[in-house]
């Protein structure tokens, strides 16, 4: 497990991460979202050793991570650096080398990785012939060389194609499937909620919100979509109801945290026919807007 508590960086006068506190487990993805600017690369640059914390804690396995832990983890930066005139295979055999792998053990691991990344035909070839979609699966095979421990990806799925994104996805599962804690970032919300076990979500600097999907999905007061028919104006004057906007075939109702929604839904049916009475949930892109608006 990677921790992070109260994490600190300034850049001169200006905070750019402030009092950071999370986890990543083991066996789980853990999506990191918040907009540019918001201390995403910089906490991932922290943990990873590119930068030095100015207050907090860095654990991992319980203590300090040490720069020897940090060898074990696999890590794809916002900025790519591969080298553009090497081919494709000689360039992520000599990084496995670095990592302490032999020269057999890596090309054979490294060939059926580039055969799931869809990147077998292109492993003569020089990186800078490639398409930037596929430079970036390159620098994917880079992060995941060898076994490592902890996966720390900054935007892994930025320039994909829809099947690269799916071939990405399955294989992210199955690092965390085997154990390994992945923390990733990304901008696109629909994926993150998708994938996800756990979110955390920055603003300016600072976690506004975490934990799994359905728990920010349920943090704020329930709501409740309700058909009768006709304007249900009635629903504003039930107990528990907190607010209710009326609308042409019922009325959308928001109720107090601890009102059983039974006793709305009893005074709809004493009032007539009741067409529908329907929770509504939040999607992940609705509370990150809300989350990160002030």
């Amino acid at each position: 497990m990677l921790e992070l508590e109260e994490l600190v960086r300034d850049f001169g006068s200006h905070r750019a991460v402030s009092q950071v506190s999370f986890r990543v487990s083991g066996g789980r993805l853990t999506g990191f979202v918040g907009s540019n600017g918001a201390g995403k690369t910089t906490t991932m640059r922290m943990i990873m050793g590119v930068l030095a914390a100015h207050g907090g804690d860095i654990r991992w396995e319980g203590a300090p991570v040490t720069a020897a832990d940090r060898r074990n983890f696999g890590y794809m930066p916002e900025e790519r650096g591969l080298y553009p005139k090497q081919t494709v295979l000689s360039q992520l055999l000599y990084l496995a080398r670095l990592r302490g792998q032999s020269t057999a053990d890596a090309r054979r691991h490294l060939l059926e990785l580039l055969e799931r990344l869809g990147l077998a035909e292109k492993s003569q070839s020089r990186l800078e012939s490639l398409s930037l979609g596929n430079q970036q699966r390159v620098q994917i095979a880079a992060a995941l060389l060898g076994s490592p421990e902890l996966l720390v990806l900054d935007e892994p799925f930025s320039g994909l194609d829809p099947h690269a994104v799916d071939t990405m996805a399955e294989l992210l599962r199955e690092y965390a499937d085997a154990g390994i804690p992945v923390l990733f970032s990304s901008h696109q919300l629909d994926l993150v909620e998708r994938l996800c076990d756990d979110l955390v979500i920055m603003a300016t600097g600072c976690v506004v919100a975490k934990g799994t999907a359905d728990e920010l999905r349920h943090r704020d007061k329930p709501r409740y979509q309700l058909v009768t028919g006709a304007p249900a104006h009635w629903a504003r004057t039930v107990p528990g109801v907190t607010d209710a906007e009326v609308l042409p075939d019922g009325a959308r109702v928001e109720l107090a945290a601890d009102t059983d929604p039974g006793a709305l839904l009893a005074e709809a049916l004493r009032r007539g026919a009741v067409y529908a009475f329907t929770p509504l949930v939040p999607s992940i892109a609705d509370v990150y807007r809300e989350m990160t608006s002030a």
